[in-house]
């Protein structure tokens, strides 16, 4: 949402924005020590979210651009109102944003979403150059402003995978009723298929999404292993298409 309105907005991801005591309201992690009133510009704020999973950054963000978008809603409120609108637009219909960050601790309405629908918003977001790169980073130093003095820390990325077997991205998560969830996105350099006179390109991404699991990284790295075999597969048959099982 942030990268939407920066492109479609003439927003500046230099832009600095003000950490609100609202942020700290059920976020049981401050692995870097943010406080209320800490200054710090958008673009470091979304690589805390998107490198470190920061639910502060996230639901800084979504104040700071929220209240750009011109509703009569609380800035937050307006955030998520168009999370969920973005969702419908990619037709994850089994899914309910309601704050910034996902944590569902004494949240009324519960969200929820589902592995397919995450699958639909990866592919959207990985489209985007700028999210590519963020979620590629295996770590990254940010900056904030607290009281006129100027703060470092460097985040690592919570995703134990990047940079193995392929994969580029994307996102660990975790709550207590979730369990531990992790996005994973895998390239291969694209196919060149040679067919007469005719030459075809072909991309090869993969995405694997899973929610609740005990083992998120060894059945990460498993499913991208098994995935690129079904392609394969699917590759020597002729890459045929069911529409039965395309997003």
């Amino acid at each position: 949402m942030v990268l939407d309105w920066a492109e479609r907005k003439g927003g500046n991801l230099n832009q600095v924005a003000t950490i609100p005591p609202e942020a700290f309201v059920g976020s049981l992690e401050n692995n870097i020590g943010f406080q209320p009133g800490d200054r710090i510009a958008l673009r470091d704020l979304l690589y805390a979210a998107l490198v470190q999973s920061d639910n502060i950054a996230a639901f800084t963000l979504a104040q700071h651009v929220g209240s750009q978008l011109g509703s009569q809603m609380t800035s937050v409120d307006a955030f998520v109102t168009q999370m969920n609108a973005l969702a419908k637009q990619l037709k994850m219909e089994r899914t309910r944003f309601v704050n910034p960050h996902g944590v569902d601790d004494k949240v009324r309405p519960m969200p929820f979403s589902t592995a397919e629908d995450m699958a639909r918003l990866t592919r959207y977001a990985m489209n985007k150059a700028s999210f590519r790169f963020y979620v590629s980073q295996k770590q990254r130093q940010i900056s904030f402003d607290r009281g006129g003095h100027q703060l470092n820390y460097i985040l690592r990325n919570t995703n134990e995978l990047l940079g193995k077997m392929g994969v580029d991205g994307v996102k660990t998560g975790r709550t207590a009723r979730a369990g531990d969830c992790l996005i994973l996105t895998a390239n291969r350099e694209p196919e060149i298929v040679t067919q007469g006179k005719a030459i075809t390109v072909y991309p090869r991404h993969l995405i694997v999404v899973l929610l609740g699991s005990t083992n998120r990284f060894g059945e990460g790295a498993g499913l991208v292993q098994r995935g690129w075999q079904l392609y394969d597969q699917w590759a020597a048959g002729g890459r045929l298409a069911d529409s039965k099982n395309m997003l």
